[in-house]
């Protein structure tokens, strides 16, 4: 599905450490100076499932294939980049691309990692953001505003149309984002061409020090304070124990060192989680002796839909999907078991998918 996260923040707030971390496919150059990554680096992340794991005890397969999210490692942005400041230009075209944003702040102090902003101020370097964010959208917005007037005098149906970009320009003048709005789904259409870089959904993260990863400090609290009117998450972690942890090949390995800072699992464990539900995103599985596998959907999507993203043309020939609840499956231990328990359902192209729904699609070449 190609759904893309970009992490974002200023210069050497731990970008690029944490992208080393997550992700499983590319390595961007964690280097203490400005612009090291100057082109976004892409990389697939799995998403951690246990219930992949469990069906996989069960079904014995040959393959197991986890699901996974693209996440975008984008140049850090400076103070005037809606002007064109720094990487400005090519930082805003970036983020502009993708479909949530990870907001890396920094939350520690080290005297050896430059800080062009002066002292540790999370609320700041969030505003920060922000407002370069704020300006760019509100540039695209006036932009709109000049030419849906001049229609709306031959068309006087894109009156609606024109009152949504009206109100978006007062919620960007005062300083606010675009997602703040909570439009509807109808008055996202006068703003879909715009891709509009604060209406993207958002979770910070804060980058503390060691000695913070469990508790948090000053730092993260002051970032929390500042997010509280946002309803948006905010993971406290340390991007260097995390890349440490994604470094190591052995799982005996990785266990002992999280033991040995206390962790039960990853931080990024829950970055992923709370990267995919930003997205709102469901998995499905298929299970069989060839591989166990998940499948990444939109939540709300039905059955051919779903079908599609194993092949366009399992949605173009639908037919029936077979279906199994996660929890029955596990219950009834396979397929067989699950059919004669009357557990296997047959569902027509009006089925909404389910989050862990087992699923076989019959279907016309």
């Amino acid at each position: 599905m190609a759904l893309q996260a970009g992490i974002v923040g200023l210069p050497n707030v731990g970008k690029s450490t944490l992208f080393n971390a997550v992700s499983n496919s590319a390595k961007a150059q964690a280097s203490n100076y400005r612009f090291c990554t100057i082109d976004p680096n892409v990389g697939l992340v799995d998403v951690p499932d246990h219930r992949l794991t469990q069906l996989a005890a069960l079904v014995q397969p040959q393959k197991v294939i986890p699901t996974q999210i693209e996440i975008v490692d984008i140049a850090g942005l400076v103070r005037g980049a809606s002007k064109g400041e720094g990487l400005g230009n090519k930082f805003l075209g970036n983020i502009r691309e993708v479909d949530a944003i990870i907001h890396v702040i920094r939350c520690f102090e080290d005297e050896n990692i430059l800080r062009d902003e002066g002292a540790i101020d999370p609320a700041g370097d969030k505003d920060i953001i922000d407002t370069e964010l704020q300006l760019k959208d509100l540039e695209s917005v006036e932009k709109k505003i000049q030419k849906t007037e001049k229609l709306v005098r031959v068309d006087p149906k894109l009156k609606g149309e024109l009152d949504v970009l009206i109100r978006c320009k007062s919620q960007l003048e005062k300083g606010k984002s675009i997602r703040g709005l909570q439009l509807s789904k109808e008055e996202k259409v006068a703003i879909a061409d715009l891709f509009l870089l604060t209406e993207k959904p958002v979770l910070y993260v804060a980058n503390v020090d060691e000695a913070s990863m469990h508790t948090g400090n000053r730092f993260s609290k002051a970032l929390q304070e500042a997010i509280q009117h946002e309803n948006a998450e905010m993971i406290v972690m340390n991007n260097s124990i995390e890349a440490q942890i994604a470094e190591m090949e052995e799982p005996a390995d990785k266990q002992l060192f999280m033991e040995e800072y206390s962790m039960k699992e990853p931080a990024l464990d829950r970055l992923i989680h709370s990267a995919y539900k930003l997205l709102n995103l469901f998995t499905y599985f298929t299970a069989g002796v060839q591989e166990v596998r998940a499948w990444t959907i939109q939540e709300g999507w039905k059955a051919p839909q779903a079908a599609s993203v194993i092949h366009t043309d399992f949605e173009k020939g639908f037919i029936k999907a077979e279906v199994i609840a996660f929890h029955d499956y596990i219950q009834y231990g396979s397929e067989s078991a699950c059919r004669e328990a009357g557990k296997l359902r047959i569902e027509g192209k009006e089925y909404v998918v389910k989050d862990g729904d087992i699923m076989h699609f019959r279907f016309n070449v």
